[in-house]
């Protein structure tokens, strides 16, 4: 009888047990962490790595590849092959194929020509071209004219198409989202000085360049102290009804100091038109006639204007991370005597200079444009560590990487960024609503030299938790 007894007894805890464990496995299965079966690489850092993501408790997908660049090998690789949106990170490919195709010395052109008393200003794809620049070419003008019948810019270099494919239409009158032209003046941009004067009164606007293509409404107001349910400062262009007419509105404190907001322009080409008749009139040429146009073949070639180097606008644009710049540089890709620069046929050559220079499988990688503005664009993390490889031992090494912002590099977008790490990491960002990426390479005294990427897509909300977790990541390798 006892023998049963105990028999009973033990069966009963067998069964406790069994349930105890039922229900802490279900407990797991249950909890809020990504799943990390495709997941491979060193002990330690699968350890250490792996103990970040699941302590972030962050609804994300996710994918990451590190790669040791003295045995080429992966170090730590989390759905390194699945493709994601990149982001900005598409200018990582940008980069390297323009400074291959072109050469770091070449420059942009920007041309006048002449033919009976008609002059043409004919963009070569300067992505950078100042104010100042074009004001300069103006005055060189009045020493040789002082009557133009008709003055005419000549944008043929590149296609008509100024958006990228798959931008969003309501991307709106942000820098990030300037036309594309072949002629270009201040990033197809106009730069607003801000400054709060007296209590009650609008706050002063003024702006650059000081052209008459735009109309200001300006229904702004400074106050001693903004209060929480007070207006927003904002200055927007009517970009739903292609205008450039921007409404100034909401509140600033006097206390404030002088602030520079920047907006893109609508057409731009009329923008250039519009400032460099502006600027003739003021040197003391006359200009009968303003008209978009093709430069004649039999015209004769009287000014010409050199941008700088491809070495600096490619810095430049990595380290601003500008659309305009990239965009500019894909198209032109494509162009040549008998064909004009577009998207199609630069992304073309664009991969096909990823797959024939890097050997990199090109499957896992899908360009719509050369600056990551697009959400068409998909490349797996794999394929950027791939190509960060193959350009770490190519001759353009050097020039690349110094093109990439370092840690808390000023005027990039790391400035806030690995501040006590400096030149230990240099790496590209990728920022859109829903996506945040970082990839380049990172310098470690325990592993050595290293390339990476860490794509995460399918959030909401602010990207700013989903860096913090990038840095803690790469901390793990930079400490």
């Amino acid at each position: 009888m006892l023998s049963q007894v105990i028999v009973l007894f033990l069966m009963k805890k067998i069964k406790m047990h069994i349930l105890f464990c039922l229900i802490l496995i279900l407990s797991i299965s249950c909890s809020h962490r990504p799943s990390l079966s495709d997941n491979s690489g060193n002990y330690l850092l699968l350890k250490n790595i792996n103990k970040v993501i699941n302590n972030s408790k962050k609804n994300i997908s996710l994918a990451i590849d590190i790669r040791s660049l003295n045995s080429r090998k992966s170090i730590y690789s989390f759905r390194s092959d699945i493709p994601m949106i990149p982001a900005s990170n598409v200018k990582l490919y940008t980069s390297a194929s323009a400074i291959i195709n072109y050469g770091l010395d070449y420059q942009f052109k920007t041309r006048i020509y002449e033919i009976n008393s008609n002059l043409y200003l004919k963009g070569g794809g300067d992505p950078f071209l100042k104010v100042e620049e074009l004001d300069s070419l103006a005055r060189l003008i009045s020493k040789k004219y002082q009557n133009i019948d008709s003055l005419i810019t000549d944008n043929s270099m590149l296609d008509n198409d100024n958006y990228g494919p798959g931008w969003m239409w309501d991307e709106g009158h942000g820098l990030h989202a300037s036309e594309i032209h072949a002629l270009n003046l201040n990033n197809n941009s106009i730069d607003f000085f801000i400054e709060p004067v007296n209590e009650n009164k609008l706050v002063k606007i003024s702006y650059q360049p000081p052209t008459e293509y735009v109309k200001i409404i300006n229904n702004s107001k400074t106050v001693l102290k903004v209060k929480d349910h007070d207006k927003k400062f904002t200055i927007n262009r009517d970009w739903k009804n292609k205008t450039n007419t921007f409404i100034v509105s909401g509140i600033m404190e006097k206390s404030n100091k002088v602030d520079t907001l920047k907006r893109n322009i609508y057409d731009a080409e009329n923008f250039v038109l519009s400032n460099f008749a502006q600027m003739l009139k003021k040197y003391g040429v006359k200009v009968k006639a303003m008209q978009k146009g093709k430069t004649p073949k039999d015209s004769k070639l009287i000014l010409t204007h050199s941008s700088k180097t491809l070495s600096a606008i490619n810095k430049r644009m990595m380290y601003e991370s500008n659309n305009l710049a990239a965009e500019v540089l894909t198209k032109s890709l494509a162009y040549s005597d008998t064909s004009f620069g577009n998207w199609e046929s630069g992304l073309k050559i664009i991969k096909s200079l990823i797959y024939d220079y890097g050997k990199i499988d090109t499957t896992n990688i899908r360009l719509s444009d050369g600056s990551g503005l697009s959400r068409y664009n998909l490349s797996s993390a794999k394929s950027f560590t791939s190509f960060l490889d193959y350009i770490y031992f190519s001759k353009y090494k050097d020039e690349f990487i110094k093109a990439l912002p370092h840690g808390g590099s000023k005027k990039s977008t790391l400035k806030n960024r690995f501040n006590d790490h400096k030149e230990n990491i240099r790496a590209k960002t990728g920022t859109l609503s829903g996506v945040s990426c970082i990839s380049g390479y990172l310098f470690s005294q325990k592993y050595g030299p290293l390339c990476f990427s860490i794509m995460i897509n399918g959030f909401t909300g602010s990207s700013k938790p989903l860096k913090m977790l990038e840095d803690e990541i790469l901390a793990l390798l930079l400490d």
